[in-house]
């Protein structure tokens, strides 16, 4: 996304998708500009997974819809950076789950601070109405996810 404004597109997927893009870049921009360490997308997704309570590794893969191996690479570069741990689950020692290091706790902390600053920041750009309007389009029950027949076909 860089510095190029959003384009603009009739299929709704797209803007959500810019509007991620532009949340998780804003806060990796400014997570490094605040002396923590850089991650990639792959990282921030698992990150973002972890303090959503997802902790085992096959789950995140099966949430983010990627191969535990892919999961498990991303996961050793965090805990090589110091950022993540393994340690076995309380409710299966056969079974490691993550767990954040004072460094991972740092960054949550950090990223807290900056992503309510950055929700400020979105207001000034769209408005109280427009940040409102996301938080409630985004807290209603969008249902199971759907599939679709196509017509005529």
């Amino acid at each position: 996304m860089g510095d190029t404004p959003l384009h603009r597109s009739d299929y709704l997927i797209v803007p959500l998708l810019q509007g991620f893009e532009w949340f998780d870049e804003s806060l990796q921009r400014s997570l490094v500009a605040n002396g923590q360490p850089a991650l990639t997308r792959p990282e921030s997704m698992v990150m973002m997974h972890v303090q959503m309570g997802i902790v085992r590794p096959a789950d995140i893969a099966r949430s983010l819809r990627i191969t535990r191996q892919a999961v498990h690479s991303t996961i050793t570069s965090l805990i090589e950076r110091g950022i993540f741990a393994l340690e076995n689950d309380p409710a299966d020692g056969r079974i490691k789950q993550v767990v954040l290091t004072p460094l991972g706790n740092a960054m949550r902390a950090d990223a807290k601070q900056i992503v309510d600053q950055l929700t400020d920041e979105l207001t000034r750009r769209i408005g109280k109405r427009g940040v409102q309007a996301l938080r409630e389009a985004f807290a209603s029950d969008w249902g199971s996810p759907a599939t679709i027949a196509l017509r005529g076909g």
